[in-house]
């Protein structure tokens, strides 16, 4: 990447230059303000509405725009660059977080009116995600990009592993009016943080390592900048089997984890109270995962890359046999850990090797491969679960177990260190 003349400029470990301190603190507090304010959300129109169809239609309101905006967002970041625009969506979501906190002190909001200020949220996400992700590189020097996407990635996972609990708890004790006050002032520390690299990231473009300083900037009509990203992602061998394997584990785990463990924890694991239990060990693993690529980076990218996707796979088929909480908890830990050290491993490896002028579309499309393809595993895992829990996850943790071996048949891949 064009980036190496930045990388030499921080000599200090790890955290020694206050940008890079900067950005794990405002991309940390964003991923734990994404964690509670989602717990915050659902309880709260819970407490507005009886539970069913209410509760599903807020959420599918933050979570359409989200999708369906994430790669024209992928277009601006490479035109504006990663900065403004994370900054950006960072100072929307404390506007509407603001909005939503007087509403709800001050009003009886309705659940149409919490649903669209949910909408907005979700446009704030869907800059934001590819924004911060194509932010590190501008930032972090090359060879520690595996350790800050882990610092980054650790604190998202602490955050959905403890976040639920945390605000539940917090909500019993001050209210919803307080909570969402302290999440509001937690996301505005995370745009402050961010907005401070924003003059650090331009002096990069001015000095010629920004968007656009290699002339390849595109001067044409969005269509066509979109276009341009999508045409990169398919011809490079390395983009599309990443892109590939990121969007199958989405499609043939998520659902087959949530719908199908709920059933196998009914029917084997001695009741539903145990989903509980198989769950948190999955946010356990995702956190030690993120961890353990920080600590000890592969030296062989290509081949972690395809072992863990099998491993992964492997994971989801071994369910199939488990009849026992401990040994299903186990499992899916290490299905846990497969993810994570691998979501961290495909992001550093883009960011080290996608051209800066489209980085920001390539990583919009990894982030729509892990956000956009859950409607469909929960709509598969429907399918197959009146076949049983066996089916389901023989089928779903094969389809993995085929992608790796496809995967492995790639000379980008495999030979990528």
């Amino acid at each position: 990447m064009t980036m190496e003349p930045t990388a030499r400029s921080v000599p200090r470990e790890p955290l020694g230059d206050a940008r890079l301190r900067r950005l794990v603190v405002g991309q940390g507090l964003a991923a734990v303000v994404d964690a509670l304010f989602l717990v915050w959300l659902t309880l709260f129109v819970l407490e507005l509405s009886e539970p069913g169809i209410a509760t599903g239609f807020v959420l599918v309101a933050v979570a359409l725009p989200r999708a369906v905006l994430l790669l024209p967002a992928g277009v601006l970041v490479d035109r504006l660059g990663p900065a403004r625009i994370a900054a950006g969506a960072c100072w929307l979501r404390v506007a509407v977080l603001l909005a939503l906190g007087a509403l709800v002190t001050f009003a009886s909001p309705s659940v149409t009116a919490v649903a669209l200020l949910g909408g907005l949220l979700g446009v704030a996400d869907a800059a934001y995600f590819p924004a911060a992700l194509a932010l590190l590189p501008a930032v972090v020097p090359t060879g520690k990009l595996t350790r800050f996407n882990a610092l980054v990635q650790g604190a998202e996972s602490g955050g959905d592993l403890v976040g639920p609990a945390v605000a539940a708890g917090v909500i019993a004790a001050v209210g919803f009016e307080a909570t969402l006050g302290g999440i509001a002032a937690m996301a505005a520390l995370a745009a402050v943080a961010l907005s401070t690299l924003v003059r650090a990231v331009r002096r990069g473009e001015a000095t010629g390592t920004g968007p656009d300083a290699d002339g390849g900037g595109e001067r044409f009509g969005s269509a066509r900048a979109l276009g341009a990203g999508l045409g990169y992602a398919w011809r490079e061998p390395l983009v599309r089997g990443m892109l590939a394997a990121v969007a199958m584990i989405n499609i043939a785990v998520v659902g087959p984890v949530l719908v199908g463990g709920a059933v196998l924890a009914d029917q084997r694991l001695g009741g539903a109270g145990s989903l509980g239990v198989v769950l948190s060990g999955f946010g356990a693993g995702s956190l030690a995962g993120s961890l353990m690529a920080g600590w000890r980076p592969p030296a062989r990218r290509g081949w972690t890359v395809v072992g863990g996707v099998a491993a992964i796979g492997a994971g989801v088929a071994g369910l199939a046999a488990v009849t026992h909480v401990v040994a299903a908890t186990a499992i899916v830990s290490l299905v846990g850990i497969g993810s994570a050290f691998l979501g961290v491993v495909i992001v550093a490896t883009l960011q080290e090797r996608v051209p800066e002028r489209l980085l920001g579309r390539v990583l919009s499309l990894v982030v729509l491969a892990t956000v956009a393809f859950d409607p469909f595993s929960y709509v598969i895992a429907g399918v197959l679960l009146p076949y049983g829990t066996t089916t389901l996850f023989l089928v779903c943790g094969g389809a993995v177990l085929a992608c790796a071996a496809l995967v492995a048949t790639s000379p980008a891949i495999r030979s990528l260190r």
